[in-house]
C-alpha cells in the first residue's frame, strides 16, 4: 500500500487512493441473548501483531475489522475490503432517502409551496425598488433642468413601504416553510434510527463478528447526524434556488433580453465546474464517512479493553494505532473539504467576470435610452442575485455529498443479510407442548464454511438430565450450546428438543425454554434489582429477593450503600466480578427455564462462594434438563452425563466413573489439573 512517509513524532498517514488489502479475518462475538448473560469475548491474538495487521487493511462499504478488544471467538476467513476508489451509488441511496420522504408528500407540498411563495415576494422586491429609483432618478433631473417639480416623495414612500411589507411576508413564509422541513427531517431521522435499532435485532451474529461496535455505533451517530442536519437546509434549499433561478431569469428578460443572455451565459460554465469537483470529491466525502465509523470503532475498543491496555503496556500501541486511523480520516476529510471549498472562490470569480459584462452593456443601453436607470439598479441587483442560487447549488452539492455518504452507510447497513425468518405462528410449535428433551443428530457447523467447528455431533439427552460438556479449548463446547440456543443456525443435521427440530420454534419461543449464564457477565446500567428481573421482567420485588436469595446473591446485595436499589454504572464495576457472576445466576434462578445452561457460570467465584452456590444450583437443576461447560471437572462428578470433545466431535461419553476407569481423554483431562509442573 503507498503511504506517505513521516517524521518520528507523526503518524503514518494511509493514502486512501492507494490499493486495497485483504482484510484482517474477524472474531466471533460471544454474545448471549435472552435471558443469559453475555458480553464480548477476548481476543487471543497479540494486540501488536493485530493492528499492524488491522492498519493495512482497507474496507468495503458497511465493513470493518473486529478491534482488538471488541469481541473474541471464532475466526472467519478473510475476503479482500472492495477499495473506495470508486464513488459509490449516489442516486441510488437519494431515492432510497426519497423513499423516507415520501412518508410526508403533504408536508413536502406544504413546504415547496410556501418556499415558492417566500422566493417570488423577494424576487419582485428589486423591480418595485427600481421603480422607486426610477422616479427618484427622474424627479431630480427634471428638477435640475427645470422641467419638473422633483420626486414625489409620497409615491416613493408608498413604494417602499409596499416594498417592506413584501420582504416581511416573505420572511414569514419562510420561517414557516424552514419550521415545517425541520419536523419533517428530523422524523425522517427519528425512523432511520428505530430503523436501525430493530435492524440489529434481526442481524445474525455472524455480523457482528466482523463489524465493530463503535461502527455500528456510528450509523445512529455521525451518519444519522449527517442527514439531521443537513435534510432540512438542503431540501428547502433545492426548492427556493429553482424558484429563485428561473424567476430571476424572467424579471431579467422583462428588462433586457440582452443582458440576460449575457448572464445566462455563465451558467453551463458554473454548471460544468460544479460537476467536476463533485465528481472529485464525492469518493473522499464517502471515504471520510467510513474512516470515521473506523475512529469510533477504535475509540471504543480502547475505552472497552482500558484495564487490558494498561496491563500489557499497551498505551503507546494503542495511541500509535489511533494516530494512524485519525491520520487516515484527516487525509480524506482534507480533500474532501479542500475541493468542495474551491466551489466558492471558482463561482465568484465567474460571477464578476459577469457583473462586469453587464455593468458594460447596461451602461451602453441606458445611454442610448433602451432602459431606465432604475432598471439598470434592478438588473444589477438580479444579476447580484442570479449568482446567489448557483452559489447555493455549490453549497448544497457539498451537503448533499455529507448526506448522501452517511445515507450510504446507513442503507448498506439496514440491506445487510438477515437472520433466516421464523415460522409462521400457525405452523410454530408451542413451548409448552414439548418436553426438555434434547437430541443433536449428527450437528455439523462452521463460522467459516471452509474451517467446520463441529464435525459429526450426536447426543440424546433425556428430560431432567445432567449434562456435562469437556474438552480443550476451542473443541467446540461453547458452540454447541450456541446452536441450541439458535444463535447460529446448523449447516447440516438437526437440533431437536422434545422430537421438534428447534427451527420449527419462533426464536422468542425456543429462547423462552432455556436459561443461559456465561463466563463473561453482563450487566446493564439500572439498579440491582432491575438486573435480577431481567430474567422476568414482571416478577415481584419478593421475587427477586427470592431468586437472589437462591443464588447466595442476598448477603452481599444487603450490605450494599442501597441494597436491592443501588445503581450499577455502565461497565458494573462498582461490585466485584464474583458478585456481578452472583447476579447473573440470579437473574437464571427468577427466569426458572426448562433448559439450563452454564458455561463456566462459576469460573469467576472464589472456592467458598462456589461450595455455598453448588447446592442452590443443584436444586435449580433438580428436574431440569441443564447442560454444564466447565474446565474445573471437580465440579461436575455428579452430572448423568459427559460429553468429550476434540476437535467438533464426541470421543468419549459416560458417567464420570466410567470415564476415569476408562484411563483415555477424561482421565486425561481430569489429571492434568493435579499435576503439579516441574520447578
Amino acid at each position: 500500500m503507498a503511504k506517505k512517509k513521516s517524521d518520528a513524532n507523526q503518524p503514518e498517514i494511509i493514502d486512501i487512493d492507494a490499493a486495497a488489502a485483504p482484510e484482517v479475518p474477524g472474531t466471533a462475538a460471544e454474545t448471549a441473548a435472552g435471558t443469559g448473560s453475555g458480553k464480548s469475548g477476548k481476543n487471543k491474538q497479540s494486540y501488536a501483531s493485530y493492528r499492524a495487521r488491522a492498519t493495512q487493511n482497507r474496507r468495503g462499504p458497511g465493513r470493518t475489522v473486529r478491534g482488538a478488544f471488541g469481541g473474541g471467538g471464532r475466526g472467519g476467513s478473510g475476503r479482500p475490503g472492495a477499495p473506495v476508489e470508486k464513488a459509490k451509488d449516489f442516486k441510488g441511496s437519494l431515492k432510497k432517502l426519497l423513499r423516507y420522504l415520501g412518508r410526508y408528500r403533504l408536508a413536502l407540498v406544504f413546504v415547496a409551496v410556501f418556499a415558492i411563495a417566500s422566493t417570488v415576494f423577494s424576487i419582485v422586491g428589486p423591480k418595485i425598488l427600481g421603480t422607486a429609483t426610477t422616479e427618484l432618478f427622474e424627479g431630480i433631473m427634471g428638477q435640475i433642468a427645470g422641467s419638473g417639480a422633483g420626486p414625489d416623495f409620497t409615491a416613493i414612500a408608498n413604494t417602499l413601504v409596499f416594498l417592506v411589507g413584501l420582504y416581511l411576508l416573505s420572511a414569514c413564509f419562510q420561517f414557516v416553510q424552514g419550521w415545517v422541513m425541520t419536523r419533517v427531517s428530523n422524523n425522517v431521522c427519528f425512523n432511520l434510527r428505530r430503523d436501525i435499532n430493530e435492524k440489529i435485532s434481526r442481524l445474525p451474529l455472524a455480523y457482528f463478528d466482523r463489524v465493530a461496535t463503535g461502527d455500528v455505533m456510528s450509523h445512529f451517530t455521525n451518519d444519522v447526524d449527517a442527514i439531521q442536519q443537513n435534510l432540512s437546509q438542503s431540501v428547502t434549499q433545492v426548492i427556493t434556488s429553482i424558484a429563485m433561478l428561473v424567476g430571476i431569469l424572467a424579471m431579467m428578460f422583462s428588462i433586457s433580453w440582452v443582458m440576460a443572455l449575457i448572464a445566462i451565459v455563465t451558467l453551463p460554465v458554473s454548471a460544468a465546474v460544479i460537476a467536476l469537483i463533485v465528481k472529485r470529491s464525492q469518493k473522499h466525502f464517502v471515504a471520510q464517512q467510513d474512516y470515521l465509523g473506523e475512529v469510533n470503532g477504535l475509540v471504543e475498543e480502547s475505552y472497552g479493553g482500558h484495564a487490558i491496555v494498561k496491563a500489557f503496556n499497551g498505551e503507546a500501541a494503542a495511541v500509535a494505532d489511533f494516530d494512524r486511523s485519525n491520520s487516515t480520516l484527516y487525509n480524506s476529510a482534507w480533500r474532501a473539504n479542500f475541493l468542495s471549498g474551491l466551489m466558492m472562490p471558482i463561482m465568484n470569480i465567474i460571477s464578476n467576470l459577469g457583473y462586469v459584462v453587464v455593468c458594460i452593456i447596461g451602461a451602453s443601453l441606458a445611454i442610448r435610452g433602451s432602459i431606465t436607470v432604475g432598471d439598470i439598479q434592478a438588473f444589477i441587483q438580479y444579476m447580484r442575485n442570479f449568482q446567489q442560487p448557483i452559489v447555493q447549488v455549490s453549497q448544497i452539492s457539498n451537503i448533499l455529498q455529507q448526506t448522501m455518504a452517511g445515507a450510504e452507510r446507513i442503507f448498506a447497513f439496514l440491506e445487510e443479510d438477515e437472520i433466516v425468518p421464523d415460522v409462521a405462528d400457525s405452523e410454530a410449535v408451542k413451548p409448552a407442548e414439548v418436553e426438555a428433551s434434547v437430541r443433536f443428530d449428527h450437528v455439523c457447523f462452521g463460522y467459516d464454511p471452509e474451517a467446520p467447528v463441529i464435525r459429526d455431533f450426536s447426543a440424546t439427552v433425556k428430560p431432567g438430565e445432567k449434562i456435562a460438556i469437556v474438552g480443550h479449548t476451542g473443541a467446540g463446547k461453547t458452540t454447541v450450546v450456541k446452536l441450541l440456543e439458535r444463535f447460529y443456525d446448523v449447516d447440516s443435521g438437526a437440533i431437536l428438543i422434545g422430537g421438534h427440530d428447534i427451527r420449527s420454534f419462533k426464536r422468542n419461543d425456543l429462547r423462552s425454554l432455556t436459561g443461559m449464564v456465561l463466563q463473561d457477565t453482563w450487566l446493564f446500567n439500572g439498579s440491582v434489582a432491575d438486573n435480577i428481573r431481567y430474567g422476568k421482567l414482571d416478577a415481584t420485588d419478593e421475587e427477586v429477593r427470592e431468586a437472589a436469595r437462591i443464588a447466595q446473591a442476598d448477603h452481599f446485595i444487603r450490605t450494599l450503600p442501597a441494597g436491592y436499589q443501588m445503581e450499577l454504572n455502565e461497565e458494573a464495576t462498582n461490585v466485584s466480578l464474583g458478585q456481578k457472576q452472583l447476579l447473573t445466576i440470579a437473574r437464571a434462578v427468577l427466569h426458572n427455564p426448562q433448559i439450563l445452561i452454564l458455561d463456566e457460570a462459576t469460573s469467576s467465584i472464589d472456592t467458598r462462594t462456589e461450595l455455598l452456590i453448588q447446592k442452590a444450583m443443584d436444586n435449580l437443576m433438580a428436574g431440569r434438563t441443564s447442560f454444564i461447560i466447565a474446565h474445573r471437572l471437580s465440579t461436575i462428578k455428579n452430572a448423568d452425563l459427559i460429553l468429550v470433545m476434540e476437535n467438533g466431535d464426541i470421543v468419549e461419553q459416560g458417567s464420570h466413573a466410567e470415564l476415569l476407569a476408562r484411563g483415555k481423554a477424561y482421565a486425561e483431562l481430569y489429571n492434568s489439573q493435579f499435576d503439579v509442573g516441574e520447578g
